[in-house]
């Protein structure tokens, strides 16, 4: 009886972290996983919480105790980076951030001793590597994802360089950041527990804004200067890491350094490409072919194999090679272009641009329709037997053909949406 007691407080949380938009399938590991980061009660208690930012005396009245016992309880979760705490107009204010990116990763950005981090690590590899469902539907699920690629800016032309705005700019989110936090890479972290990792830089996984001010309060990260962040940027140059970031225009939470090795949206995005599970630059790689010596150091480099080596098809060298680029496997990076002699890649404009989300609650609500959600973030309490009600009504409309739903997320990336989340921000009703 006990078993199905404890098995049934984590069932609910696993329920509660699947109204979001970035849920995480239900499967026995993920239980395991669950039983490491959370007791008994505080499954019970987080799986209440709302999707929305919320105080301590909204916690308390829905989990019926009294304010103390309740901040007690959500401090003690924040310290552990379970919930992430911000300060809003001198209160402080909590949100439940999704397995990834959030309390996933949180649990492997610093050498702790609070949790068995090896065990974890495998549990990690097991649910996120192996039997792949958890990946698939956070890297593939609509058109909308979590993350995007940054432009390796060194690699750009004067001309280019004029035509990138601000916010695809890692240096520009740097500079413009509230707060700054570096911890430790959470896939390599993961991939050392299980003697896989690569020789990149480990401590250099970055975090900004609301996520950092959290993280860094609570020692899960280092707070930093724009300076110290710049120069780490730098050295992710050299060692020719990929910038993964928060797919928003505005607010960025955190910017990952990947490798292709070691790192979850790298291999997403080789194993689905088709479903093109991360967002692009506006750049592609052009390849002048005349100067391709086949020397091959473009195609190593490439985290996501999207240039191959083919016959250079001159019957005066029967064996010589060269570049090809399978360009619906690019993410625009630029590292190919850093890295080859003689100036055989240039990175030029795509065709069409890719959109950006303005911010975390534009993107939550279009991910929210294209996978059949929104009703979860609408009616938000499900304490309330209204809103499960309503939620209900709601999700049935939503589960239209997925034709339809594509429409409604365009409708949702509009001008219109943007002014409509930006007004009720400044009024405070989000």
């Amino acid at each position: 009886m006990a078993h199905h007691t404890i098995k049934s407080s984590y069932a609910k949380l696993v329920e509660r972290l699947n109204r979001f938009p970035q849920g995480a399938p239900p499967t026995e590991l993920l239980f395991r996983i669950l039983n490491i980061l959370f007791s008994e009660k505080e499954a019970e208690l987080v799986a209440q919480l709302p999707i929305k930012p919320f105080n301590a005396a909204k916690a308390a009245q829905i989990w019926k105790m009294n304010l103390t016992e309740a901040r007690k309880v959500l401090d003690e979760l924040a310290s552990r980076a379970v919930l992430v705490d911000i300060e809003q107009n001198g209160e402080s204010v909590y949100i439940l951030p999704p397995p990834m990116a959030g309390f996933f990763e949180f649990s492997l950005m610093r050498t702790r001793g609070d949790i068995d981090q090896k065990l974890i690590s495998e549990l990690f590899y097991q649910y996120l590597n192996v039997e792949e469902d958890f990946i698939r539907d956070l890297f593939t699920q609509g058109e909308t994802q979590l993350g995007r690629t940054f432009i390796h800016e060194p690699v750009l032309s004067n001309e280019n360089a004029a035509h990138v705005l601000d916010y695809e700019r890692a240096t520009e989110v740097i500079k413009t950041a509230s707060h700054i936090g570096v911890g430790m890479c959470y896939c390599r972290h993961k991939m050392e527990h299980l003697g896989k990792a690569c020789k990149a830089e480990m401590d250099i996984c970055m975090t900004f804004n609301a996520s950092a001010e959290s993280l860094t309060k609570h020692g899960h990260a280092r707070a930093i200067d724009a300076v110290e962040c710049l120069d780490l940027l730098q050295k992710a140059y050299e060692q020719n890491l990929v910038q993964f970031g928060e797919n928003v225009r505005e607010s960025v939470n955190f910017i990952c350094n990947c490798c292709g090795c070691c790192c979850e949206a790298m291999i997403a995005a080789r194993r689905f490409t088709n479903l093109n599970p991360v967002h692009t630059t506006n750049f592609i790689p052009q390849i002048k072919l005349e100067n391709c010596n086949g020397c091959g150091k473009c195609v190593t480099t490439c985290p996501v194999e999207a240039i191959v080596l083919a016959s250079a098809n001159d019957p005066k060298h029967p064996q010589r090679k060269r570049a090809n680029l399978v360009e619906d496997r690019c993410l625009g990076c630029g590292l190919c272009a850093r890295v080859a002699p003689r100036n055989c890649i240039e990175m030029i404009s795509r065709p069409q641009r890719v959109i950006t989300p303005l911010n975390g609650t534009h993107r939550a609500v279009v991910m929210a329709v294209e996978r059949g959600k929104l009703q979860h973030l609408i009616f938000d309490n499900q304490v309330l037997h209204s809103h499960r009600a309503m939620a209900a009504l709601l999700g049935a409309v939503l589960r239209l053909p997925p034709i339809k739903r594509v429409m409604a997320s365009q409708q949702m990336k509009s001008r219109y949406l943007e002014a409509l989340i930006v007004k009720m921000e400044k009024e405070g009703k989000l």
